[in-house]
C-alpha cells in the first residue's frame, strides 16, 4: 500500500509554522513527513530557509510520524557532520528517520566559497560521502582522503539500527547510478513515462528499498486562486537541470523566471480546486510503483490545504486508512 506523506518546505514557511503544520497533517491523516534542507529559497517571494536539522528534532518530538530529509553532504556539510546529525535523530527516534543524499544545488552550496564542481565531480564526491556516512553509522572509525577528507572520525552516539540512506535522483541515469549504493530512491513529479523510466532503471540495476516521490501541487477554493498561488510561489522552480543545479541566488532565479507564465507553471505543478482531481492524480502516480508519495502544496499557507486534503483527498486514496 502506498504511504501518503506531507512535505515541509523550509524555503516557504517559517519553522515554527511548519511544526504546527506537520502536527496538523498528522491529525488530518497524513502517514509520514519529509522536509527540504536549504540554505536559500528558490525565490525571494518564498522568503524563508530554516535549518532543517534543528527543525527535525522539534517536529519528530511533536508527532509520531516517520520523517525523511533530502540533504547534500560534501560541501556545505562535511559528511561526518551529516552522519552525526543522522545518527542522533535516528538514536532519539528509532525506526522513524531516513535521509536522502543528493549532489546538491549551487544556490545552497556556493556559500562556502569553494567553487561549484562539475556534475560528474559532484556525483563522485557524493559517493565518497555516502560511504563515509554509512561507515560512521556502522560504528567504524573513519579516515578518508579524496574529494572529501576525514581524519579519525567516530560517532559516539548512534542508533542500534542505521537508518536508510536513500538516493535522490531526477534523471533515469542518476537513478541507475543510485542503485549501486542507496537503500531506496526519491524523485520529483514529472511526466509518467519519465517516472516509469526512473523507477525501471533503479530496479533493473538492482536498486533495493522503497521508491518515493515528492509531488508539487497547488490547491485553493477556486481554480484561479490555485493557479495564482502556483505562479507566485513556484515559477522559479520550472527550470530543468542544469539550470536548477547551477543558479546561485534567489535573485537570479527571480530574474530568469520573470516571464514564466502561469500556464508554464501548471505543467510542473498539479493545479486544481477540485479535490477529486487531485486524488485521481495521486492515485495515478502511486500506480506507477511508488511506495511513498509526499504532497507539497506550493503555497505558503498550509492549514487550509491540510484540512481539505485530510477530509476530501486522503480518504479517496486506496490503502489510506483515513
Amino acid at each position: 500500500m502506498t504511504v501518503y506523506g506531507f512535505h515541509a518546505s523550509h524555503e516557504q514557511v517559517h519553522p515554527s509554522e511548519l511544526v504546527a503544520a506537520v502536527v496538523r497533517a498528522e491529525e488530518a491523516g497524513f502517514e509520514a513527513a519529509m522536509c527540504s534542507d536549504h540554505f536559500s529559497p528558490w525565490s525571494a517571494r518564498q522568503g524563508e530557509s530554516g535549518f532543517a536539522w534543528a527543525w527535525l528534532g522539534a517536529a519528530m518530538q511533536a508527532t509520531a510520524l516517520p520523517f525523511g530529509v533530502v540533504t547534500a553532504p560534501g560541501q556545505r556539510y562535511h559528511p561526518a557532520i551529516t552522519a552525526q546529525a543522522i545518527g542522533t535523530l535516528a538514536a532519539m527516534y528509532p525506526g522513524r528517520f531516513w535521509a536522502a543524499l543528493g549532489s546538491g544545488e549551487a544556490s545552497n552550496e556556493h556559500i562556502t566559497g569553494g567553487g561549484w564542481p562539475r556534475k560528474d565531480v559532484r556525483n563522485a564526491r557524493l559517493l565518497e560521502c555516502a560511504g563515509v556516512i554509512r561507515a560512521l553509522l556502522a560504528g567504524e572509525e573513519v579516515s578518508h582522503d579524496g574529494l572529501v577528507t576525514v581524519d579519525r572520525a567516530r560517532l559516539w552516539t548512534r542508533p542500534e539500527t542505521p537508518p536508510p540512506l536513500v538516493g535522490a535522483a531526477v534523471s533515469a541515469e542518476t537513478a541507475r547510478w543510485c542503485a549501486g549504493w542507496a537503500d531506496g530512491l526519491i524523485t520529483v513529479n514529472a511526466p509518467h513515462d519519465h517516472l516509469r523510466r526512473v523507477i525501471g532503471e533503479y530496479r533493473d540495476a538492482g536498486g533495493r528499498g522503497k521508491v518515493c516521490l515528492q509531488v508539487h501541487l497547488s490547491w485553493a477554493e477556486t481554480e484561479d486562486e490555485a493557479l495564482a498561488i502556483a505562479h507566485h510561489q513556484w515559477r522559479s522552480n520550472v527550470f530543468p537541470p542544469p539550470v536548477c543545479w547551477d543558479v546561485e541566488t534567489a535573485e537570479v532565479f527571480d530574474a530568469i523566471s520573470e516571464h514564466v507564465t502561469p500556464q508554464a507553471v501548471a505543467k510542473a505543478v498539479y493545479v486544481s480546486a477540485d479535490p477529486g482531481r487531485h486524488a485521481a492524480w495521486l492515485a495515478e502516480l502511486a500506480a506507477l510503483g511508488f511506495d511513498e508519495v509526499y504532497l507539497h502544496h506550493v503555497g505558503r499557507e498550509q492549514s487550509a490545504f491540510i484540512d481539505a486534503f485530510g477530509e476530501k483527498v486522503l480518504p479517496r486514496l486506496e490503502g489510506n486508512p483515513s
